[in-house]
């Protein structure tokens, strides 16, 4: 039976048991995984594989808490109509069909607890004539505040908060603007946003030279910008609310798995899946923090542990319904799965290596390079043995000799705030946030947690322990309490004390080797300068990121995660994972 933590139950029951028809809750938890184990496991007799096997060993995994898979998985798998991936990219194009034909779709999507991300690119600028009508265009960030505001009305269906990825390329007309939509508190707060950086315009930062903004519908020059100011401005912006974030188009589509497709302009709301028009994507995270050894890794339970993951995911993509012929279609026709990680701080905790090391480094690679060499390796199989996706022949794997694939791209790293919190670990690859947090429920209660590895290296403090933890819900931190000793207190370092550059080697790291994106926040302490913001950003680049957010603590009124004792209201705004 699985072990869930008093908070996991609260939240278990608040978003993912099921219910009937006048709310009250007639699963339990241990009934929750067997249901997922089950129908999550039944796609394997149309390929003539051991239906009961598999759901045994599904079960196992789900069981111990070694893999979890998205939340609608969770929530929906076994359900009539269960909707069972949790990233979406919808297309918006030009005209008000489009417009609102993605907005209709975004709710029935948010409805089911999937995320959706859109690149806003293609509308008209501001100010714009529109020819039908002889009227004048209202902008992308006019149809921004409207997806925004049918997101709140929707609520994912009372079990989520919905989430949203709104993307809009650098060279936009109205990119000023979208830079600063987030300033003024409270806006669009069903939205991240993520500028569409290229090469053509670091190029042009690099030289300061002027750089071109085109009308989006006829390619035609509104303006000639200058690079740097655009570049400092979203440096400003981000150190002030966290929004923007960069998003290196050009990167992304250098990794495009598909690229005679299209070309990839947007990605899932947390930015660790770039997908195609009505492409989703089914994720799933393995827990680190339950493969740690004395002093090493489970390296041989990991790989199995892997491989039955990657069987389930394709076994998702099998089982879902899917909100549309066109999501359908286009998801079908590349398979994408993204398998990562969550725990990895618990990891490094339990075999004593501190999160800023060389050590924590070098492991963090390796672990991600045996993430997706596994998850190949079972998708290979899977292709020989149910067939590769069907646009494996216009793919960029056959030319680096692979015969058969099943999926187009099998690993991501998402931040995986609720999954996390139902396994009992750390969030994707992030460091501990604190050791002691608040999260707000939906019901408005807060969550209180404490870090479960910190109060079990504390054991030995004695009649220390009861001073160490008041301290610790007051501050979150063990590094400035002198009864700690020094070898605990590099083993537990937390985001805000550690170095901007250690959180992005981290997620270079495992940048190197996923085949999607990466998932990770660089957090600063309230008293982070704009300097720092952009020292983070030039690195991203550097680093050959595909994508890069900061967040300066407490720069909004309401956040996801605060420290207990902190005053402002903590609000959970999460990415469907």
């Amino acid at each position: 039976m699985a072990h869930f933590s008093e908070n996991a139950l609260t939240l278990l029951h608040e978003r993912y048991l099921r219910r009937d028809a006048s709310g009250r809750t007639i699963e339990s938890p241990d009934g929750m995984l067997e249901r997922v184990a089950k129908a999550v496991a039944a796609p394997a007799r149309e390929f003539g594989e051991d239906e009961r096997m598999w759901e045994e060993r599904f079960l196992r995994r789900l069981d111990a808490l070694e893999f979890l898979p998205n939340s609608p998985a969770l929530m929906n798998a076994g359900l009539p109509n269960g909707q069972l991936a949790a990233c979406f990219v919808l297309p918006l194009h030009d005209n008000l069909d489009s417009i609102f034909g993605a907005l209709a779709l975004a709710a029935r999507i948010q409805q089911t607890g999937g995320g959706t991300g859109f690149s806003f690119s293609e509308l008209r600028a501001a100010g714009e004539r529109v020819a039908s009508t002889g009227g004048i265009s209202s902008g992308p960030l006019s149809f921004l505040e409207l997806f925004n505001h049918a997101t709140t009305v929707i609520r994912s269906g009372g079990r989520r908060r919905g989430a949203n990825m709104a993307v809009l390329r650098v060279d936009h007309p109205d990119i000023r603007e979208f830079i600063g939509a987030k300033l003024k508190p409270g806006a669009l707060e069903n939205f991240n946003l993520s500028i569409g950086v290229t090469d053509e315009f670091l190029n042009a930062m690099d030289s300061d030279a002027a750089f071109a903004l085109r009308s989006p519908r006829t390619g035609a020059v509104s303006e000639m910008a200058n690079a740097r100011r655009l570049f400092d401005a979203a440096v400003e912006a981000a150190h002030a609310c966290g929004d923007p974030g960069l998003l290196f188009l050009d990167e992304i589509n250098r990794g495009n798995p598909t690229p005679a497709l299209g070309r990839i302009e947007a990605t899932n709301p947390c930015g660790e899946q770039p997908l195609l028009p009505y492409e989703s994507c089914t994720l799933g995270s393995i827990n680190l923090a339950a493969f740690a050894l004395v002093d090493d890794v489970d390296w041989d339970r990991l790989r199995e542990t892997i491989r039955d993951a990657v069987v389930f995911l394709d076994n998702l993509i099998e089982s879902s319904h899917f909100p549309c012929a066109e999501i359908a279609e286009a998801t079908r026709r590349t398979r994408k799965i993204g398998l990562g990680v969550m725990g990895l701080a618990d990891l490094f905790a339990a075999l004593d290596i501190p999160y800023d090391s060389e050590g924590a480094v070098t492991l963090g690679e390796r672990i991600a390079s045996v993430l997706t060499r596994e998850a190949r390796a079972m998708s290979i199989e899977l292709g020989e043995r149910r067939g590769s996706f069907p646009a494996f022949s216009q793919s960029a794997w056959p030319a680096r000799n692979i015969p058969s694939l099943r999926n187009a791209a099998v690993t991501c790293v998402a931040p995986t705030g609720t999954l996390s919190l139902l396994a009992g670990c750390s969030s994707g690859i992030e460091p501990f946030f604190a050791l002691a947090t608040a999260r707000q429920a939906l019901d408005g209660r807060r969550l209180l947690d404490f870090n479960r590895a910190a109060l079990d290296a504390l054991e030995g403090l004695g009649t220390r322990r009861a001073r160490v933890l008041e301290i610790i819900r007051e501050r979150g931190s063990l590094r400035d309490i002198p009864d700690v000793p020094d070898s605990l207190k590099r083993r537990f370092p937390i985001a805000l004390e550690l170095n901007p550059l250690d959180h992005l080697r981290m997620q270079a790291a495992f940048q190197k080797h996923v085949d999607a994106a990466v998932s990770k926040t660089v957090n600063l302490p309230a008293g982070a300068s704009s300097d720092d913001v952009r020292t983070v950003f030039n690195a991203a680049r550097a680093f050959k990121l595909k994508g890069v957010t900061v967040y300066r603590y407490g720069s909004k009124p309401r956040q996801a995660v605060s420290l207990v004792e902190d005053e402002r209201a903590p609000d959970c705004r999460e990415c469907a994972v």
